[in-house]
């Protein structure tokens, strides 16, 4: 039986609903990005001086916009409104309340409310309709009023003192990891207030934050905590509770050896050559492999050291322990895994290539409807006048 061609309706499933997104930076725009490729028709409400603070967060540029800023907003309308401008702002209220389905904001703290934009506000008049806070700290306690940025919460949330090499100083995580987890915990709530909503005609007010995200991340540096008390360091490429599972260095290459468990150590053992771990009582289980971390790496290290990671990477694969070599962006843009799953998409007019969603629906990617918005290009569906008129 042949199989259908993969659908592009079905990668649509948000077809039909009508998404505010008043928010700025990293957080609020991914969250519209995810919600805009899975077909929502996503409106950016943005400064009209500047825009979005991302649309100069360069170089690079490219067309006279960040790259970032192009990376968050495809698929999405520019509505550029001075939201001090009482008659600009209430035309927004008049569109949200008469189009939108959901709204979502991460403005700075108490400004949404003063603005009037605020869920009470809203679905007072609207109760079927969905909306998303993202804070800084979150909706309650003695931070609530202050922001937040990325590496803010990852210095304040914990992440930074696990990250990096034993002994070194802070390190940041490369991608904006809070950033991109707050906005993909703000679709989670979105699209499960949606499913309430089609069984029960009522809308929601979702909280979450950057400080909430960051905590998430922690879930098991926090468990073991609750256990032990001991506050965990960091520990480079390596998991603190398995043992070998880090980075090894070949004769000429890094590479990653991921021995998750007792049977995947046995053949790890056989693999490098060394059957007599096997019968060391030190390396017999993984919590004594744990407790004799440091003996264990450093067999380990002195195996792999004697071959190149080519040939241990062809040797392990072999047997079913898993393994990867330390790629740098350029060898993952040219991996051919990579180019197989044709994540990186052309806008319809060639001029951009950006990466879609980590998601298939029938064999079905959503696609790059439309590239990234000029600033105000589409203040026509809000307030009916044209960028120009703005300013």
């Amino acid at each position: 039986m042949t199989k259908p061609a993969p659908s592009i309706e079905a990668s649509q499933p948000l077809a039909g609903l009508v998404v505010v997104e008043i928010g700025h930076s990293v957080a609020a725009p991914f969250a519209g990005h995810v919600l805009g490729d899975l077909g929502a028709t996503l409106v950016k409400v943005e400064n009209p001086e500047h825009g979005d603070d991302t649309r100069s967060w360069g170089p690079p540029f490219l067309n006279g916009t960040a790259c970032t800023f192009n990376a968050l907003n495809r698929n999405k309308h520019s509505v550029a409104i001075d939201l001090k401008d009482a008659e600009k702002r209430g035309a927004l209220r008049e569109y949200i309340l008469g189009h939108a389905d959901i709204v979502f904001q991460n403005m700075r703290p108490g400004l949404i409310a003063k603005l009037g934009l605020d869920a009470a506000s809203l679905r007072g008049a609207r109760p079927d309709l969905v909306y998303c806070n993202m804070h800084a700290f979150g909706a309650r306690g003695p931070l609530v009023d202050r922001p937040g940025y990325d590496p803010l919460m990852q210095a304040f949330g914990g992440i930074m003192s696990v990250t990096g090499e034993p002994g070194g100083g802070p390190v940041r995580v490369g991608p904006s990891l809070v950033d991109v987890g707050t906005g993909m915990w703000a679709v989670i709530g979105i699209l499960s207030a949606l499913r309430r909503r089609s069984e029960t005609g009522e809308g929601c007010e979702i909280d979450t934050s950057l400080f909430e995200t960051s905590l998430s991340w922690m879930q098991s540096h926090i468990a073991a905590y609750e256990v032990t008390g001991n506050v965990p360091g960091k520990r480079g490429t390596e998991n603190p509770s398995l043992t070998p599972y880090k980075v090894f260095m070949a004769s000429d290459e890094p590479m990653m050896i991921a021995a998750g468990n007792d049977n995947l150590f046995r053949r790890l053992a056989q693999a490098l050559g060394q059957p007599q771990w096997l019968d060391d009582p030190r390396f017999a289980t993984n919590p004594e492999r744990v407790r004799n971390r440091e003996l264990v790496n450093a067999a380990v290290q002195e195996a792999v050291g004697t071959r190149t990671r080519a040939e241990w990477i062809a040797a392990l694969e072999a047997v079913g322990v898993p393994c990867a070599p330390l790629q740098t962006l350029d060898q993952v843009m040219d991996h051919p895994q990579t180019k197989a799953l044709e994540m990186l998409q052309r806008s319809p007019d060639g001029s951009m290539s950006l990466l879609g969603l980590p998601v298939s629906f029938d064999g079905a990617r959503p696609p790059l409807r439309m590239k990234p918005p000029a600033l105000g290009a589409d203040n026509a569906m809000v307030i009916g006048t044209g960028r120009a008129q703005q300013k």
